[in-house]
């Protein structure tokens, strides 16, 4: 066993949970996303789905995806979010 969480498995917690707290049924939200209610079960438990899948049950929950270049951030990119910030202040 490892004590790594996959993130498939910490996705599938967050969709839940956002069902949940939205009231909603898997039956619901699988209507609302226009798929089967299956793609609900699978992705909730961390299993192996289509990438349309997910954006359809994310976009039903009324979250939205993010990407993010993986690594570390130039001095650049750090310096530039300071100053976003600062901004911001």
């Amino acid at each position: 066993m490892t004590d790594k969480i996959r993130l498939s498995d910490e996705l599938g917690r967050q969709l839940r949970e956002r069902r949940e707290s939205l009231g909603m049924s898997k039956s619901e939200l699988a209507e609302k996303a226009g798929k089967v209610r299956e793609v609900i079960y699978r992705l909730e438990a961390g299993e192996d789905s289509t990438v349309s899948s997910l954006l359809a049950v994310c976009g039903a929950l009324g979250f939205a995806l993010r990407l993010e270049r993986a690594g570390m951030p130039s001095a650049t990119e750090v310096s530039a979010r300071f100053q976003d910030d600062d901004d911001a202040a």
